[in-house]
């Protein structure tokens, strides 16, 4: 991946800003506008504690079938600030935007200089609106959305410097997990409905077959598809990715009586609330939904040194002695008689786990009485925070009956070598050695109730999908 310069010096400079003492009640109201999603998270998370900045697109509806209200078009004409991506994903823009006067302050994005923008591989002429599939694009975006608002409106920069500060460490974390976790997603093809994940593709070193249609979506030829159907048949293409919103009606034409897998991508983040969490979620449900349609053939290959990925029915694990959240010794024979579903985490982790751990607690919520034959496990890798009390503590926002595992780092080191999870301490950039992250596996190890490994279920799985497959295990 391309390394690109950061930009964090410039933010010093503002610190001398004179902030006003009487708080942020008697400031002016600020009016931002986003148009779409993921560009709304960003922004969402720079201007927490003041004004939530609006959002356009906020439907079912695509971006390029999107037209203004009334209302949506006095929103932007009363705004401060309008952020668009550009005419290629949001022509219903072009109108409004051109005959706005006075004081609004426009972004558009793609006509940022800073960011990594690709041209349309159909149309060189046209510009590929898909950059914040590139986490190294939303990091640049980050730093330069919060300069764009402190210089709209210095009255608030001693808060848009902080939500920064916060914003670009959590950006930095998946960043630095995408790098290693990510790359290299190269050993299976896929065939694209839509072409969305060209910034993905490159940033990721992902191999990409054929792309059907652009977007907005153009009609696809007869022989397209049927060539495109015989490179799934010949086994080139194992497995094909659409777009959530996006018609698909040429998918069975492509798979129908053909053995490949078919996975369902979310790049304008349509399933989740928005907000500051989304961009987030919209990129680790996009990953693992990859990651399941690639299949073992395209899985990841990490940067950590390869302890090979367990084969189903391997018998992992091994004697170990640790301690619940209840302050109770855990030995290896209190992980059978039952499934067992595993996870590694810790309860610093900013984005992964808790949405992993959502995710398994609205699964076995799915399952009702079912669910009682699964025990959900938390171990930690960072037992230097995660004491009995901390992971009491954080396990009751998820599920009642998740019990959590600490002990010493010996033996943590030891359980995450029999499960050959990889994890890794990443120091923080202010030097203090209290402010780290932890990179580490993300996957759900199944366990049979005779400590067999069964499989792992990626991280990016949606909860429905989740206990659709436990279902099938009695």
């Amino acid at each position: 991946m391309t390394v690109i310069r950061r930009y964090p010096v410039i933010f010093l400079l503002l610190s001398a800003l004179i902030i006003p003492a009487d708080g942020w009640s008697q400031e002016k109201t600020f009016n931002v506008v986003a148009s779409i999603r993921p560009v709304h998270s960003i922004l969402a998370a720079l201007m927490q504690g003041g004004e939530a900045p609006e959002l356009l697109v906020s439907g079912a509806e695509l971006p390029f079938e999107h037209k203004l209200t009334a209302m949506q078009r006095q929103q932007i004409e009363a705004a401060d600030l309008v952020v668009w991506t550009g005419p290629e994903l949001e022509p219903f823009m072009q109108e409004v935007i051109t005959g706005l006067k006075g004081k609004t302050r426009v972004v558009e994005l793609l006509d940022l200089s800073a960011m990594k923008i690709l041209p349309q591989r159909r149309n060189s002429n046209l510009r590929d609106p898909f950059f914040w599939m590139d986490s190294r694009n939303i990091l640049i975006l980050a730093d330069q959305m919060a300069r764009t608002l402190i210089e709209a409106d210095p009255v608030r920069s001693h808060l848009y410097l902080y939500n920064r500060r916060e914003l670009h460490r959590k950006l930095s974390e998946l960043d630095r997990r995408y790098e290693f976790g990510y790359r290299g997603l190269s050993q299976g093809v896929a065939l694209l409905l839509y072409d969305s994940l060209q910034y993905f593709a490159q940033a990721y070193a992902m191999r990409l077959g054929e792309v059907l249609s652009p977007l907005p979506a153009e009609p696809v030829a007869t022989e397209t598809l049927l060539k495109a159907r015989n490179h799934i048949r010949n086994g080139e293409f194992v497995c094909v990715l659409t777009e959530t919103g996006m018609p698909n009606e040429y998918l069975s034409l492509l798979t129908d009586g053909l053995s490949v897998r078919i996975g369902e991508l979310d790049s304008f983040g349509q399933r989740f609330q928005p907000g500051s969490d989304l961009y987030a979620q919209l990129m680790e449900y996009n990953t693992g939904v990859i990651k399941d349609c690639l299949g073992q053939e395209g899985a990841a290959k990490s940067a950590y040194p390869d302890t090979g990925e367990p084969l189903p029915g391997e018998a992992l694990g091994g004697r170990f002695i640790l301690t619940d959240h209840n302050g109770r010794e855990v030995t290896e024979d209190d992980l059978l008689g039952s499934y067992h579903l595993l996870f590694f985490g810790y309860t610093h982790c900013p984005d992964v786990c808790p949405t992993s751990l959502q995710v398994l607690a609205r699964a076995l919520k799915n399952l009702g009485d079912d669910a009682k034959r699964f025990v959900p496990w938390f171990i930690t890798v960072d037992p230097e925070r995660d004491t009995v009390e901390t992971l009491r503590e954080y396990l009751g926002y998820f599920n009642e009956n998740m019990i959590g595992l600490t002990g010493s780092s010996e033996m943590l080191e030891r359980v995450t070598r029999q499960y050959r999870v990889k994890y890794e301490k990443v120091q923080g950039e202010a030097g203090d050695p209290s402010l780290y992250t932890m990179d580490h596996t993300a996957s759900l190890f199944l366990i049979g109730p005779d400590g067999r490994f069964i499989t792992k279920f990626a991280n990016g799985i949606t909860h429905q999908a989740l206990s659709e497959r436990l279902r099938a295990y009695r």
